[in-house]
């Protein structure tokens, strides 16, 4: 609910009086569509709160603190530059209407700040002498350098003291701002808690979709991969009738000896290979068969699961029963608590990006592992920030590894082997069982031009010798997160 022009008429008049010929020692911006100035007046200093957000635009006095992004919007830098040490000449309403005009004499002349108090438009500006727009907060459209003009005028109630909700805050020296501000802290949170249903939704609305996709193509890998069930039989039977294969056949007709009845079947050949190549591509076939069955299927009713669970807080958001998590805890935890807390935090990007192997370290922390050659160049290149810590085995084709880690952390001792374990797993080198893992900061890592995706060239690099260590792997395998 937005302050109506009677609100702004009563909270100018409490404030106007007050703040005349002020000076603007320190200007903020707490959040992207509000903007805080300093005010110093003989004797005391003054906090005026500007705020086009949308629905709760407002302007009153403030004495609540507010907390500040570490680098000031560019908005807040112009007015830093150009309003920081002015004086505030007035305040006026215009006619009776939610626009707010705040004169000013700064080293560059007269400037003037308007403050839109329209709802949706609200927006704040900077004018100069010739009231030509200099800068504006919020960009609807491009009005820089242009003259001036007010916005079309919607219905408004008419003008009239009756219609002023905030009557003021009892013992309070600007009881009207002090109501004012108390109303809009409520409903700051409600307008909070919708902006996070709905980006929740949108969220959950994408991964929904992604996880139904990937269902599919998994559905399709082992519908097909079920086409080999049979082959180990045809292997063994070409591999009981080798000489009797000729290259260039197409077919050969064998007698099944897997069968009681012992009936003949026709096995198809390809006839540009020979005898031994036919039997190993069915062999092969058939261990393709395995591992789809082996992995595809706890694949698939694990992402079933997730979709059920996605349709499920959908359905709750629709329905106006979802509750927003709870926060993080506070600052002054334990490494231990950091670690969880920046696990939670990978965890909910890796659901955006992806999909890759995860798994969670001995420590805490989240590995993750690509599965080709697009997820490494996704993985390094896309989810990994620049102090997170990379690792591939030597020499060998394989998975890019990552370790998400904090700026200016190391990862312990045992999350790195646990790492360099899994970069020796997912590569050519699994088969000797041992290897040498090099490791390096992704910031390192860059991208081998020309080559294909994954391919990439390392500075700083170290290395480690691994073996590949059952119970470690068991380990890993049961703190995963989820192997999708």
């Amino acid at each position: 609910m937005m302050l109506t022009a009677s609100d702004l008429a009563l909270v100018l008049a409490e404030m106007t009086p007050v703040l005349r010929n002020g000076w603007i020692q320190k200007i903020q911006q707490p959040r992207p569509c509000t903007i805080v100035l300093d005010i110093r007046v003989p004797g005391q200093t003054h906090r005026l709160l500007l705020s086009c957000e949308p629905d709760i635009s407002r302007l009153h006095l403030t004495t609540r603190p507010h907390l500040n992004p570490p680098t000031p919007p560019p908005f807040c830098q112009f007015l830093r530059a150009h309003i920081q040490g002015a004086r505030l000449d007035e305040i006026r309403q215009i006619e009776t209407d939610r626009i707010v005009e705040l004169q000013i004499t700064s080293k560059e002349g007269l400037r003037t700040i308007v403050c839109e108090l329209t709802g949706k438009k609200a927006n704040l500006l900077v004018l100069n002498a010739e009231r030509h727009v200099l800068r504006e907060l919020a960009h609807q459209r491009d009005r820089v350098g242009q003259p001036y003009a007010s916005p079309v005028r919607t219905a408004a109630p008419p003008f009239c003291e009756t219609q002023a909700r905030f009557t003021g805050v009892a013992d309070h020296p600007f009881p009207v701002s002090e109501a004012i501000e108390t109303f809009y802290e409520t409903q700051e949170g409600h307008v909070a808690v919708d902006h996070a249903k709905m980006a929740r939704f949108r969220f959950l609305k994408k991964t929904l979709k992604k996880e139904q996709r990937l269902i599919e193509a998994w559905r399709g890998d082992l519908a097909k991969a079920l086409t080999y069930r049979g082959y180990a039989r045809y292997g063994e039977l070409l591999k009981a009738n080798l000489s009797s294969i000729t290259k260039g056949i197409d077919r050969i007709t064998v007698t099944d000896y897997f069968d009681e009845r012992l009936p003949e079947v026709t096995i198809p050949l390809d006839p540009m290979k020979s005898a031994h190549s036919n039997m190993d591509e069915y062999f092969r076939k058939h261990r393709k068969y395995l591992t789809a069955e082996r992995e595809l299927i706890p694949r698939i009713e694990r992402a079933d699961q997730e979709v059920k669970r996605l349709q499920q807080e959908l359905q709750n958001i629709e329905q106006g029963t979802w509750t927003q998590p709870a926060t993080p805890p506070a600052p002054g935890h334990t490494k231990t608590q950091a670690r969880s807390k920046l696990g939670q935090r990978i965890s909910a990007n890796a659901q955006q990006r992806g999909p890759f192997r995860r798994f969670t370290s001995t420590d805490g922390l989240l590995i993750f592992v690509g599965r080709n050659a697009r997820e490494n160049d996704e993985l390094t290149f896309g989810l990994a920030k620049s102090e997170d810590l990379w690792l591939h085995a030597r020499g060998a084709p394989g998975s890019h590894v990552v370790i998400r880690l904090g700026k200016g952390t190391d990862p312990p001792p045992e999350t790195l082997r646990d790492a360099a374990t899994l970069a020796l797993l997912y590569s050519d080198l699994k088969k000797s069982g041992k290897g040498e893992v090099v490791y390096t900061r992704r910031k390192w890592v860059k991208k081998a031009k020309g080559q294909a995706p994954g391919a990439v060239t390392i500075t700083q690099e170290k290395s480690l010798h691994v073996s590949l260590d059952k119970a470690r792997l068991d380990a890993l395998k049961t703190r995963g997160l989820s192997e999708r």
